[in-house]
């Protein structure tokens, strides 16, 4: 039975709501059957070689960042935000993890460039490879998702949001200004917290240790 239906056949209160659910559940799915597992490979190893881990984004992008650097802080690696005001100097033997689903938001553009002068190592995750900052990453993780700057023309993702709500309907009403590449890329970055542990033998209990230590 699908989620907008009830057992009485009326029609569901909330309907958008859980068409905007529906699209982003469908959106997550379709990520993991694109995602390469080779570009997923080669970022872990980065993030484990490196010497220190900076991540960086902007507006929701920086908060999925935020999220996925404090469950790194919990796994014991030194993470740092990049914009904070105790984030340190990069140096060439630490890595970067950027954020930007359009892969040409201008400030992270030019961070990457600064990146790569100094030699350190790029990742991107992103939702266009060919962009800018896909293509000057040392790897980039294509992670399938609507940045909010790709217009609303018809595609895929709005046939099957008319599909849902059984009437015209743009992805970009269900899921505004991004929220399929936000959404998708913090599942993923979670997900690959739990790829982490399984490298350096963590459990979920030492990750409860590092997140109480500070606690009252």
């Amino acid at each position: 039975m699908s989620m907008l239906e009830t057992n009485d056949e009326k029609p569901s209160k909330c309907k958008t709501l859980l068409a905007s659910m529906d699209i982003l559940t469908k959106h997550i799915e379709k990520a993991l059957k694109e995602l390469d597992r080779d570009s997923v490979s080669e970022m872990l190893d980065m993030i484990l070689r490196a010497k220190s881990i900076f991540v960086m984004g902007t507006g929701r992008s920086g908060l999925v960042g935020k999220a996925f650097a404090t469950r790194l802080m919990h796994l014991g690696l030194r993470v740092y935000v990049v914009g904070e005001s105790t984030t340190p100097a990069l140096h060439s033997d630490d890595c970067v993890v950027a954020i930007s689903g359009s892969g040409e938001t201008r400030s992270i553009v030019d961070l990457g460039r600064v990146v790569k002068e100094i030699g350190a190592t790029l990742i991107a995750i992103t939702s266009k490879p060919e962009s800018s900052l896909g293509e000057m990453a040392d790897v980039t993780v294509r992670i399938f998702g609507r940045a909010k700057d790709d217009g609303d023309g018809d595609s895929e993702e709005d046939y099957l949001a008319r599909h849902l709500l059984g009437e015209y309907a743009k992805l970009s009403e269900l899921a505004p200004l991004g929220t399929t590449f936000e959404i998708t890329a913090l599942v993923f970055l979670d997900a690959a917290i739990a790829e982490l542990m399984v490298h350096m033998g963590k459990d979920s209990k030492a990750l409860k240790e590092m997140h109480t230590k500070l606690e009252a």
